[in-house]
């Protein structure tokens, strides 16, 4: 009877695993942590220079001053926005989110 109870039991989470829109099938993920990198801007530079850095120096950008912040999760592009100061600290406000297609595109 025991062998029973336990195939019954076995059954019954196969059919609640199986139930798709069932907030538990990805409660597991929720507390995964993330790296979130907001992008400023980059440029290359020849060593020479990087050795020639010192305090007050300036390192000038590829983007325009105004233009949109990039959001990379886990170094993968998923939004833009712009920055804001919220509490004496930056932040960025999300003006666009990239689809997942589109962010599907650009792993292959």
């Amino acid at each position: 009877m025991s062998e029973e109870k336990e195939k019954a039991g076995t059954a019954e989470l196969s059919a609640q695993e199986g139930r798709k829109g069932d907030p538990r099938d990805i409660d597991f993920l929720l507390d995964i942590p993330l790296e979130v990198t907001v992008e400023l801007g980059r440029t290359r530079m020849y060593i020479r220079d990087l050795l020639q850095l010192a305090q007050g120096s300036v390192l000038e950008l590829e983007k325009l001053a105004g233009e949109q912040m990039e959001v990379l999760i886990n170094n993968k592009l998923v939004a833009r926005g712009e920055v804001v100061v919220v509490n004496d600290k930056f932040g960025v406000r999300l003006t666009d989110i990239v689809s997942p297609s589109e962010r599907i595109n650009k792993l292959k």
